[in-house]
C-alpha cells in the first residue's frame, strides 16, 4: 500500500512539473462553422499563428502558457476543425479542415527556408499552392475548382523582381502572360489577350531597379480583334511618337 501511495505521489509531481514547463495540456477548443468557414477565403484565423507566412501573435494556453506540442480544435459535431504542432505558441505544421472532414489546408516547413501552403476546395481539390521563401511567397499557384490554372507567379528569391506571371480563364484560354526572356538583363516578353483568347498586345518589358517597375522598351504590337496590328515605339516606359 505505501508503495502505491509512493508511485501515486510521483504520478502527481511529475504531471504538475510538465505543466509548468510545457503549459497546460490543451482541451480542444470547439467552434462554429459559420464563424470558422468564410465562403472565400476559408479557414484563416490561424494565419496569425505563423510567423513563416506574417504572422504575428502567440496562442497560449488557459493558464497563460505559451502552447507546446500538438494541439486540436473541433466543430460543435465533433469534428477536427484544426490540428496543428506549436513550439513557443507559434504554428511550425498544421491543417485545418472543413466540417465533412476534407483538408481545407496543410501547411509545413520545407527547409530553414521555404515553407509550403496549400488551401483546398471543400471537394478536396487544390485551390492554390504557395511556396514561401524567408517569409514572402515565391512561388504562387491558383486553380479553378475544374483544375484549370488561374494565375501563377513566380518571384526571385531575393523577391526584388519576377520572373514570370501568367493568368487564365476558366476554360484555358490566356489572359495575360509574361515572362523572363534574358535574366541578366532582365528583359521579358509580356502578351495581352481577348476574352476570346486572340492576342489584343505585345512587346518587350524591362524591369527598371530605380524605380522598381516594369516598363515598356521597344516595338509593341497592339491588334484589334480581326487580327489587324499596329506598331508603337517604346523607351524607358514612353512611348516615342514620330
Amino acid at each position: 500500500m505505501k508503495k502505491i501511495i509512493i508511485l501515486l505521489i510521483f504520478i502527481l509531481i511529475t504531471q504538475v512539473s510538465f505543466g509548468q514547463f510545457f503549459g497546460q495540456i490543451p482541451v480542444p477548443v470547439k467552434y462554429n462553422e459559420a464563424n470558422v468557414v468564410d465562403p472565400e477565403y476559408g479557414i484563416t484565423m490561424y494565419e496569425k499563428l505563423s510567423f513563416y507566412t506574417g504572422g504575428d501573435s502567440v496562442r497560449n494556453d488557459k493558464k497563460g502558457y505559451a502552447c507546446q506540442g500538438w494541439v486540436e480544435d473541433l466543430y460543435e459535431t465533433g469534428t477536427a476543425v484544426h490540428k496543428g504542432f506549436y513550439e513557443d505558441g507559434h504554428l511550425k505544421v498544421y491543417k485545418n479542415f472543413y466540417s465533412n472532414g476534407t483538408i481545407e489546408r496543410s501547411f509545413k516547413l520545407v527547409d530553414f527556408k521555404r515553407c509550403n501552403l496549400q488551401l483546398f476546395y471543400s471537394d478536396g481539390k487544390l485551390k492554390s499552392d504557395i511556396t514561401y521563401f524567408d517569409g514572402s511567397p515565391q512561388i504562387w499557384t491558383d486553380y479553378y475548382q475544374n483544375g484549370q490554372i488561374e494565375y501563377a507567379e513566380e518571384n526571385s528569391k531575393s523577391m526584388e523582381y519576377l520572373i514570370m506571371r501568367k493568368s487564365y480563364a476558366e476554360d484555358g484560354k490566356p489572359q495575360e502572360i509574361f515572362e523572363m526572356t534574358d535574366p541578366k538583363k532582365k528583359i521579358y516578353s509580356k502578351k495581352e489577350y481577348y476574352e476570346s483568347g486572340k492576342i489584343k498586345a505585345e512587346g518587350p518589358m524591362k524591369y527598371s531597379a530605380a524605380n522598381i517597375d516594369y516598363q515598356k522598351e521597344g516595338i509593341w504590337k497592339e491588334y484589334d480583334e480581326s487580327g489587324i496590328a499596329s506598331q508603337h515605339k517604346w523607351v524607358n516606359g514612353a512611348e516615342v511618337k514620330d
